[in-house]
Order: C-alpha cells, then structure tokens, then sequence
C-alpha cells in the first residue's frame, strides 16, 4: 500500500459533521449545528417564489449575483460580504460572494462550503461547520450522477479526474469519451471508492449524491483522508428548474458562474414555452418497484409531479405520501398503491432507478395485481430511459414526452417515454 496513502490513515483526521446528517429535504430539521444557520440564511420568500414560477423571463441577473439580502450572509471573520446569487427555482442552496473573490455555497440542512480563490487563504477562526474548497478544482471524484450533464453544459468536464460510474453506465456522451480516452478514471462506485487512487491522484473533492448518507462510513473515510466531500441535494428541488438550476452551484465551483446563468436562463426559456399545454385532468402514476416487493412513487411536492402539471396531467398521489418522510421518493405497499393507482389514466415505470420494463408481461411478473390496472387494460402503460436521472440539462423533453403521450402525440418524437406493449 502506498506511503502516503498509510501516512493519511494513520493521521487520524477529524470527521466533518456533515458525515452524520439525517437524510432529509430542504428545510427539514437536521442534525447539525448550521441548520438553523441555513434556514435562517436563505433568500426565498413566499414572493419570490411566487414571481418565479412565472419562469423568471422579466428578471435580470446581475453578474455573479445580487445585493438583495446580503445581509443574511453568513458572518466570517476578515471577509466582507458583497452579493448573493440570484436563484429563481432552487430552494436548497445559497451562494454569498465575498470580497477578493471569497464564496460560500450553503447547501441548506447540510454544509458550507468556502470557496477559497487561487493563491489565497482561508481566514483563521474559520467556524468549523465551514468546510474549505481550495480553487483550482481540477481533480474532482464526481460520484453524483445527475451533476456531470452540469458541468458538461458548462464546458467543464476537465475537472473531473475521477468517476463512480463506468463509461457503460453514463449517457453523457463527452463524459463517456473522455473515460474511453483515459481523461477521466472509474474510481469506484460511490459506496466503494478506491481510496488510494483518490489520494495519489490528488482528488480535492468528492461530490457526492444523498445515497451517501446511506454509507456513512464511506464518507467518514473520504473526509479521514482530507478529501472534502459535496453532497448534492438536487433530487430534493420542487420544481424540475431547481434541479437544473444547480448549474449555477457547480459554475461558481469553476468561476463560470455567467456560462452557467445563461445556460439555465435558456432552460427556464424552453419550460416557459410548455406552460400554456391544457389540463387534460388525465392522471399518472410515476413509479418502480422495489427488490422487496414495495412501490417506490414521489412526493407530490417533488420535481416530477410538477412537470407532470406543466405536461398537462394530473399526479396520482396527493400529500399522502408526504406525511413523516422528509425524502423525496416514498416507498409504500402494492396494496397501499393498488388503491391509489388502480384507476389511473397513465402508469409510468421509473427505469432510471430500476431498470425499463419491456413488455407488459414484465410489469405483471413484478405483481399479478397490475392486471387489474385501468392503466394496463387500456394499454397506456410507459417506461422512461435509464438516461432520465443524468438528464439535468434537458428538462423540457421529458416534460414534452408527457404531453405528447397525453394527447396521443407521435411517439417517435419522444425522447425519455417508450410505450410498454
């Protein structure tokens, strides 16, 4: 085993906080001491999120953000805070500009993260609950699937060194060349990173989906080798915009924040267009079945259910599914599912998790009781891609394949939605 590799294990490096954090949603209670901190410190108000959902077209940004709320910036000795980004959609993380060049990302229910400019310091008496990102990043460990379509749209996949996904299981198409030409390494999957790689390449950040917080031990370790470790919280965005809109986190990582702005001011663009589809008032039923038998379906306040609105359809499951799970998938019983769903207009498989159902025997080997579906006897039963969860910057397809399937549209123009005969 190499030297250094020994050398950092035997240092005995103290754990980040953010190794015990309770999987939860944005602005649910954690267990940590910036909580409180992240609640207070965010810049959306019942009134901007109200002119947001008007796509945001009248607003302007000012580069890289605005003087709105600077107040509510987090308070750091010897640094002088001068702008916040200016956020339509997302509601999971703020990002404070400080003067020399200074940032801090705060990932609500999280982390901080203090973005150091090249050739400078970290302030002394930094808090401890404030996590230091050195710039250059230049040998990121991107273990979070749904961010390398982020930073391939940013023209910024020459920071990332090392992947958690072999070329086989990326639809990425740069991303999956620049493994097959060796500028980009499999490190590992993301609960099984090869530690010693990490170290001797010189990773200076792992970034890291909430399926970490399943495997603390994994992220305890990456931390015990002075490897900070980003844990993407898009999945937990309202609406399909917020998810896309933390391009705007990963571009202020890369000093790209106005690549990233426009990018996403396009995408909020293309979702401003669908707006208008009508209310068929047909219902949907996006959902998987788990290994065990159980039902896996979203949170109605979850991204997917409202690009099922914006396409014009109506989701099956209400706040019932949102009682006591701060997660933004819930998993529930056949039965529990068979008498929400037994009379909805659409099923849709999640294949991005599971795998695509092929043929409609297959979704009855999951469970005899699909038959008994009105989805299934009307033979409106549709599979996504394995590719919709790395889609991040291409929301609106999905969006149009619903509606598309909604009024009987031509399927060949579909993008993520095949029909399952």
């Amino acid at each position: 085993m190499n030297n250094k590799f020994l050398k950092i294990l035997r240092s005995g490096a103290l754990l980040s906080l953010t190794s015990v954090m309770l999987i939860c949603g944005c602005g649910g209670a954690a267990a940590s001491s910036s909580s409180a901190v992240s609640a207070s410190s965010g810049t959306h108000t019942e009134e901007t999120k109200e002119n947001s959902s008007q796509a945001g077209t009248e607003d302007t940004e000012e580069a890289p953000g605005t003087n709105a709320a600077v107040t509510e910036a987090p308070k750091i000795s010897g640094l002088e805070a001068e702008s916040v980004m200016d956020l339509k959609y997302a509601q999971c993380f703020d990002v404070f500009y400080y003067k020399d060049g200074y940032k801090l990302i705060d990932i609500h229910d999280s982390a901080k993260y203090l973005l150091v400019p090249e050739g400078k310091t970290a302030p002394e008496g930094l808090d401890s609950d404030i996590i230091v990102l050195q710039q250059p990043l230049k040998n990121i460990y991107l273990a979070a699937t749904s961010a390398m379509a982020l930073f391939d749209s940013i023209d910024s996949l020459d920071v990332i060194r090392f992947t958690g996904t072999q070329a086989s299981g990326w639809y990425v198409e740069n991303a999956v060349n620049a493994l097959n030409s060796g500028k980009m390494i499999f490190a590992g999957k993301y609960s099984e990173p090869d530690y010693e790689m990490l170290v001797d390449n010189g990773c200076d950040l792992a970034i890291q989906s909430t399926m970490i917080l399943h495997v603390p031990k994994v992220q305890e370790m990456i931390e015990t080798l002075g490897i900070p470790v980003f844990v993407d919280r898009s999945s937990y965005e309202s609406h399909p915009l917020g998810r896309t809109e933390w391009i705007k986190v990963y571009g202020a990582m890369v000093d790209k924040e106005d690549t990233a702005a426009s990018f996403f001011d396009q995408q909020a663009e293309v979702i401003q267009e669908l707006k208008d589809f009508p209310n068929t008032e047909k219902t949907i039923a996006f959902f998987y079945v788990s290994t065990d038998g159980s039902v896996v379906v979203r949170k109605s306040t979850d991204y997917i259910p409202k690009m099922i609105e914006i396409a014009g359809g109506r989701y099956v499951f209400d706040a019932q599914v949102d009682s006591e799970n701060t997660q933004s998938s819930v998993p529930m019983t056949m039965e529990q599912f068979y008498a929400t769903a037994i009379d909805a207009d659409y099923l849709v498989y999640n294949a991005s998790i599971d795998g695509p159902v092929n043929s409609m025997n297959e979704l009855l080997a999951k469970s005899e009781l699909f038959a008994d579906f009105k989805a299934v006897k009307d033979g409106n039963v549709w599979t996504t891609g394995k590719s919709l969860y790395q889609a991040t910057d291409t929301v609106g397809k999905l969006i149009t394949d619903m509606n598309v399937m909604l009024t009987g549209g031509d399927q060949s123009q579909m993008t993520f939605l095949t029909k399952v005969e």
